[in-house]
Formats: C-alpha cells, structure tokens, sequence
C-alpha cells in the first residue's frame, strides 16, 4: 500500500516531467530526485527544483521532518558531465572550468540541506556517487538499501570531492578511511558504509523505513533536534572551553521553548510529551 499523498494543488509537480517530486505523508514531506534515466544525476533546473521544494516544506508549518530519495535504481550520480562545456575551441579551459558552476548550485545546496529548520534523512535507494554521495552525507541520518553503494568519483575524472565531500567524510569515517575512498575512487557497499559509520542504518526497504523514522523524528522537539545538528557538526572546529559555551547557550534559548516546558512537565506527570515544534 501506498502511504505517500501528494497535495491537490502540487499533482502538476509530481509528474514524471519535474526533476524533483514533491509529495507528504503527515507531519514529513519526501522530495524524490526525478531524473532517473541519469541516474538522477544533477544539473541546474534540478538543483533550482530542489531549492523550490525545500522552500515548499520550510514555508509549511505542518511539516517537521524531511526524507530525500531518488527515483528509479539510482539514489543520485552527482553532477550531470553534460552541464560541463568541454568543447574544443577558444575559451576552453574557461568554459570547462567547474568551480562556477560548483558556486552557483551545489554550493548553495548542502548549505539549505544543512541549515533546514527540520531534521533531514536521506533514503538512499542505488548508487550515490560524487555530489551524491555528498548530498546523503548533508542529510541528518541516511538509511540504505542493501544494494545501495557510495562512490568517491572524482579521482577518477581529475577532480576533489565536493559539495562538502571532503569536509563530511572525514568527520563522518575518520581521515584514514576517507583518504582511502577519496583517492581509489572505489565503491562502498552500504553493509561497510554503516560499519564504518558513513550511514545509520541498512534497510530492504530503505525508502519506507526513512519515511517510519522521518515521522518519528518529525513529533519530536524539532528546535531541539536541529540544535543538536548545529553542536555536532560544528564541535570539532571548537575548543572544548568553547563548545561548553555554545552549549550553554543553546541550552538557554531552548529553554524558552514551548516544547522544552511540555517535556519537562510531561515527565514530571509520567505522562507521553505532545511536541509541537517550537
């Protein structure tokens, strides 16, 4: 059974023609990456489709939780080579120069991932290679299929890993492992990317189980949850001495929170919380 409904007025957008779907089930909203036929694979209108679509769910208070998918046997090929004008003849080099177009989408993109107001899982159901092993490693938590993998490809064609490949890796697997996957170009199966700590969980259904977590992120605190995003990711550019600040005062901004009193109180009662997000 089907537990996706797509809004009435979004039916138009959720047609196989739109590079991302947009479609909720309760308080979750799931964008699926719809290009398949590339492997899902980026080019500009699908990075402008997904900043839409993150829009969407940031401008709808009813939705507390993201999930991020790919259609078809591909979770996301990362960039689409086609958008790079590697044509011979004057300019050349200037043309196939990839940093602007780096800037001027995936750039922008890992950072909307990473500063969403709601908790992110990616849903990684086939091969995330390049910026799309990156884009699974922005999301909050990433579940895989047992077939899914995850490919550093950029050694291969000459260049780094990006959209925040580098910077993720390391924190996600340790410097050794990342160096190691960086500079082979070799495939992770998703049973060793959970090992190794790249993912959370490997699932037969990793689209349904993202969805069962998403919903049961999505009726938890949600200022809090993301806070907690913030401290992690950033700790390791701290001091310790500076992390306990930064914890402090987290801690006092939500402490102001209506959800902070309802879970304090609802434990004091013996009682389950009712979170509503702020």
């Amino acid at each position: 059974m089907n537990l996706l409904q797509t809004h009435p007025e979004s039916q138009n957008e959720s047609q196989d023609e739109s590079t991302v779907r947009y479609a909720v089930q309760g308080a979750v909203a799931l964008l699926t990456l719809n290009r398949p036929q590339a492997l899902n694979s980026f080019n500009r209108q699908m990075h402008t489709d997904l900043w839409a679509a993150l829009d969407r769910a940031e401008a709808d208070a009813s939705i507390r939780a993201l999930v991020i998918t790919g259609a078809g046997r591909g979770f996301c090929a990362g960039a689409d080579l086609a958008d790079f004008d590697l044509a011979p003849g004057p300019d050349r080099v200037a043309r196939a120069d990839p940093g602007p177009l780096i800037d001027q989408t995936f750039n922008p993109t890992a950072r909307r991932l990473l500063a969403l107001r709601m908790p992110t899982v990616a849903a990684v159901n086939g091969v995330a290679a390049g910026a799309g092993a990156s884009l699974a490693m922005t999301c909050d938590m990433a579940l895989a299929a047992p077939t899914a993998s995850f490919i550093q490809a950029f050694s291969k064609i000459g260049l780094v890993p990006d959209a925040g490949g580098s910077w993720l890796l390391v924190q996600k697997i340790g410097l050794a492992r990342a160096m190691g996957l960086a500079l082979t170009g070799d495939k992770l199966g998703a049973v060793q990317a959970k090992e190794w700590g790249l993912i959370w969980d490997v699932a037969d259904d990793a689209l349904g189980s993202a969805l069962a977590l998403a919903q049961r992120l999505a009726v938890m605190p949600t200022q809090a949850l993301v806070a907690t995003r913030h401290l992690l990711r950033e700790g390791a550019a701290r001091t310790l001495a500076q992390q306990l600040e930064a914890e402090r005062e987290q801690q006092s901004a939500l402490g102001r929170t209506h959800d902070y009193l309802e879970g304090v109180t609802a434990f004091l009662e013996k009682r389950p919380a009712v979170f509503r997000g702020d």
